[in-house]
């Protein structure tokens, strides 16, 4: 994965992913025109398919809203990288396939603009605008089947499917 890098703070809590007066929009396309509105009203029109969200401590704190990571992922944003996560959001961004990444080097150095390079697998972040690599936590094979499957529930049924051959 690669792609450009949007920088928010810390403590970015889910109203400010997908603020709540969408509470009742369940259609994920409307959620991604929502995405982060509570932090940057235009960043849904200036994010592009393929970009990184990097955040600071305790990304996604502050409720269970699946809506959340829904609307990243749906925005077409590839991973959030963060120094860490609010644990519900950390659960509900693999349930639903969004890839989301622990390292606080890669988020104090990345700033709004850089390219960076993900390797799930290796564990490594690149960040080809300052030329500079950071080191993650390499993903279990599981956990990248979930997010290749498109999420848990997904990724379950092939389970099922192929059980069933």
């Amino acid at each position: 994965m690669a792609g450009r890098v949007w920088k928010f703070g810390d403590h970015m809590d889910t109203d400010r992913i997908s603020p709540s007066r969408y509470g009742h929009v369940t259609d994920p396309k409307e959620l991604a025109r929502h995405c982060m509105e509570g932090e940057d009203p235009e960043f849904s029109t200036k994010a592009r398919p393929g970009d990184v969200i990097v955040g600071g401590v305790n990304f996604g704190c502050g409720s269970s809203r699946e809506r959340a990571p829904l609307g990243i992922r749906e925005l077409g944003i590839t991973c959030v990288i963060a120094k860490s996560y609010g644990r519900i959001f950390l659960r509900n961004s693999i349930n639903i396939g969004l890839p989301v990444i622990v390292c606080p080097e890669a988020s104090d150095d990345c700033e709004t603009g850089d390219i960076v390079e993900v390797d799930l697998a290796g564990g490594t972040i690149t960040n080809k605008t300052k030329n500079h690599t950071y080191r993650s936590r390499p993903w279990p094979e599981f956990m990248r089947r979930i997010v290749e499957a498109g999420g848990l529930i997904p990724y379950y049924q092939r389970q099922m499917n192929d059980a069933r051959r």
